[in-house]
Parts: structure tokens; C-alpha cells; sequence
């Protein structure tokens, strides 16, 4: 990478979920781990924790994706870092022809506008240095549409299509910037509806491997991406489905 012998990666969402496995995988790795997350302390100090105890270091960084100065703030925390990982998000479970304009600018506004700000500030240093690795995480969603989540798939597929952009754009700098999409992956955000029996089957015979993955199953690719190994890999999509996108 650059001149600077630690890494740093700001990863947003971090606090649980999969932001949380692909936090700890980084700090494992030596890289100094910012955690962001929007609301819920207990939880991110649960990272923190699980952070240092293994030896790594972080520091977390409380704002709301949704704030219209959130990329300011952020930023002002944080300083330039080499990693960019935009896996925060908005998701609201309603059928499309309910839902408030208060929601849909809540999802495009932490889905989609965030992530466009953000990769503003940070991309300079990365350039100046011929070294950075931007990640977006997405969702089988921008293949498997769910009927309840309109706005949000839409909001995916748009993320999506603006790392490609940003990917082609940024060739030859150092930079490469892919995307990850999650299957049915049983989180906390999964956990009331995956405890349906009925639901819960449904959805499994829709996955060939016939499970819900782990969060921890994000830590592999995460790392991968993020290192020198992947110094040839930019403008792809991975899904991480249990091939969910494919049947």
C-alpha cells in the first residue's frame, strides 16, 4: 500500500452484524479499525470489546447515515483512512404502496447518498498514496427482490451500479472498488422473522445449501478483498448466498 505502516479502514455499520465479523477480521490483520455505527452503545461497545480483546484497536464513531452532514463528521473523526467499507443500512419491511416519503429518504439517504459522500472524502488520500480498497456490501436482493422491500433492493442495485462506475473510473490509481452481496444471513435484523417456522422454511427452500449463513462467513472474502492479493480484482459483485442468486 502506501507510505504509513498501519492500516486504517473505516467501516460503516459496524457495530453488530456483519460490519462486526468484517471489523474484527481487519483488526485481526493488524489494521487500525474505525466502528461505526448510528445508535445502538451497547452493541458497539460489544465490538470494541471483542476488538481489544483479541488484541486489536479500534475506536468507534456514533452518527446517523441519514444526517445531511454525516460524511463531515465523520470524516472529521476519523481522518483519511485506506479502506472504505460501506455495509450500513436502512431497511424497512412494507409493501411498496405504504410506504412513507419519510422512509424511502431514510433508505436512499443511508443506502445510497451516504456512500457517494463518504467515497468523496476519502478517495484523495487514497489516490495520492496509489493505494485503497473500497467495498460496498449489497444484497441477493438486487436478484431475488423481496416483495416487502422495494425501496431498499432498489437503493441496493443503485449502490451497486455506482461502484462499478467508480471502479472503471478509478483504474490505475491503486484503487479497487468491489461489492459483496449478502444472502439470508441470520442477524439480529433477521432474527424475529427467522423464527417463524413457516417463514423460515419457505425462505430456506429458496437457498440450495438449504441454511441461513453466519455473519462470520463475511470475514474471508472481507480480508481478501482488503488485501494485496486482490490487487487485480475491481468492479465485481461476490455473492455470498449460499447460492440464493443463481436458483
Amino acid at each position: 500500500m502506501g507510505k504509513n505502516n498501519i492500516k486504517k479502514a473505516l467501516i460503516t455499520g459496524s457495530g453488530r452484524g456483519i460490519g462486526r465479523q468484517m471489523a474484527i477480521e481487519l483488526s485481526s490483520e493488524g489494521i487500525f479499525v474505525f466502528v461505526h455505527y448510528a445508535g445502538n452503545d451497547e452493541q458497539a461497545n460489544i465490538t470494541k470489546n471483542m476488538i481489544e480483546s483479541a488484541g486489536g484497536k479500534c475506536a468507534l464513531i456514533k452518527k446517523n447515515l441519514c444526517d445531511e452532514d454525516c460524511a463531515d463528521y465523520i470524516y472529521s473523526q476519523t481522518g483519511d483512512v485506506d479502506i472504505l467499507i460501506h455495509n450500513a443500512s436502512v431497511q424497512y419491511r412494507k409493501k411498496w404502496a405504504k410506504i412513507t416519503e419519510e422512509e424511502f429518504c431514510d433508505q436512499i439517504n443511508c443506502n445510497l447518498k451516504a456512500p457517494l459522500f463518504l467515497t468523496q472524502k476519502y478517495v484523495p488520500h487514497m489516490k495520492e498514496q496509489g493505494w485503497g480498497r473500497i467495498i460496498s456490501v449489497g444484497s441477493v436482493q438486487e436478484k431475488k427482490p423481496h416483495d416487502d422491500m422495494l425501496v431498499y433492493s432498489s437503493s441496493k442495485c443503485a449502490l451497486t451500479g455506482m461502484m462499478r462506475s467508480l471502479a472503471l473510473q478509478l483504474c490505475g490509481t491503486g484503487i479497487t472498488v468491489n461489492s459483496i452481496a449478502p444472502g439470508v444471513i441470520a442477524t439480529d435484523r433477521n432474527a424475529e422473522s427467522l423464527a417463524d417456522d413457516k417463514y423460515r422454511s419457505v425462505v430456506l427452500s429458496k437457498i440450495p445449501m438449504n441454511r441461513a449463513g453466519d455473519a462470520s462467513e463475511f470475514r474471508g472474502i472481507v480480508r481478501l478483498l482488503c488485501s494485496d492479493d486482490a490487487s487485480y480484482i475491481t468492479g465485481q459483485n461476490i455473492f455470498v448466498d449460499g447460492g440464493m442468486g443463481i436458483k
